[in-house]
């Protein structure tokens, strides 16, 4: 287990690591990392379904189930009299969903997970029966079946005891969808493309817009908003496609990011960004550390007749730490306010209230997030 010198030494550590990266170079990314073309996008597909062939670890008489197993029963064939009750531990109704990429053609192929909604304990072992795949406009997209794959396990003893390792009610069926339909995407139609930034911002939306009209031409393109750039391209789809490839490949220098510190409160870890600065401020800091050592010593009389005992006995020593105060000048950086807080020895602990208090004060000058 970590002390807190531990903690101290790699929140140190981590910090001087953001100087360097944030200070050394400049960084650049190609505009396919940091924006995606409107419109070319995943869907959502969901479909229910049917697993076979568990070893006594099905949903049994769940109502789902057995109406499920009548009616595929009944379409391959096999009528069922309606007075017989159909119980089967082997089968599981289950839920499946799949993502459907863009440009996707017939006859693909997709991943699947294969979700149980009933009281099956396990699906390993299990084959998924062919079930439909639907978007949410309700049509058909895929056919799933194949094999489940389940990473979890679990064990149950008959005095009620058990252990169960990840979750073995969900398993995934890799290429088990085949692709049925394509969606249509306004890729071709539109005349002219928008980029979205998956991250908005004013200064890269800018920057994104520039470098495109220095490789391509002045009009090329233009910043619709901080997360939008309006481009200029071929209405032939050949050459739509080769001037997507070369504009996602272009380097941008994306903005500085905004001056933030960003706080987990659960386990102590503090990352400051490089622009933080802080106004003028004196902090005063100090701890009480208590603590209590029960001994258990023995009593032994000298008289005739006594008995030797037990005695505990609470050893109580309180430890009210160094008070320090240090002062905080007029636009301190990041390496400054680290060399300040370093000087004192702060813990995180102390460190996330630290922070909290400067900001309540108004003389950080970054965004404080807890998470």
């Amino acid at each position: 287990m970590l002390r807190f010198a531990d903690y101290r030494a790699l929140l140190v550590f981590g910090l001087i690591l953001l100087i360097g990266l944030e200070s050394g170079f400049v960084r650049a990314e190609r505009i396919k990392d940091i924006a995606k073309v409107q419109g070319v996008r995943t869907n959502q597909l969901v479909g229910y379904g049917l697993v076979v062939g568990l070893d006594g670890t099905g949903d049994g008489n769940a109502p789902q189930m057995v109406q499920s197993l009548r009616s595929m029963l009944s379409r391959l064939g096999v009528n069922i009299p309606a007075n017989v009750n159909l119980q089967s531990k082997n089968v599981a109704a289950v839920a499946i969903h799949a993502e459907l990429p863009a440009f996707a053609r017939p006859g693909q192929t997709l991943d699947v997970t294969v979700s149980s909604i009933g009281s099956a304990k396990s699906l390993r072992g299990g084959s998924l029966l062919i079930a439909p795949l639907r978007g949410v406009d309700g049509n058909l997209y895929g056919l799933a079946q194949g094999n489940v794959i389940v990473s979890g396990f679990g064990a149950e003893g008959s005095d009620g005891s058990k252990i169960t390792v990840n979750v073995p009610s969900v398993g995934r069926i890799p290429n088990g969808a085949t692709v049925e339909k394509a969606v249509e995407t306004p890729f071709g139609e539109a005349k002219e493309l928008v980029l979205n930034l998956r991250h908005p911002d004013f200064t890269t939306s800018n920057n994104v817009a520039q470098m495109i009209n220095q490789t391509l031409g002045n009009g090329t393109a233009y910043s619709i908003d901080a997360g939008s750039i309006n481009v200029q391209a071929p209405q032939d789809l050949a050459q739509r496609v080769a001037f997507i490839s070369e504009l996602e490949n272009l380097d941008i220098e994306p903005a500085a990011p905004p001056a933030r510190v960003i706080v987990n409160s659960r386990t102590g870890t503090v990352v400051i960004g490089q622009h933080v600065r802080v106004l003028p401020a004196a902090v005063s800091h100090g701890s009480l550390t208590v603590t209590i050592t029960e001994n258990a010593t023995v009593s032994q009389p000298n008289v005739k007749g006594g008995q030797t005992v037990t005695v505990p006995r609470s050893d109580i020593v309180i430890n009210t730490g160094s008070k320090r105060m240090f002062k905080l000048d007029m636009g301190m950086s990041l390496d400054d306010v680290v060399r300040a807080i370093n000087q004192v020895g702060v813990a995180p602990g102390d460190l996330i209230a630290i922070l909290e208090a400067l900001k309540e004060a108004g003389a950080l000058r970054a965004e404080l997030i807890v998470i």
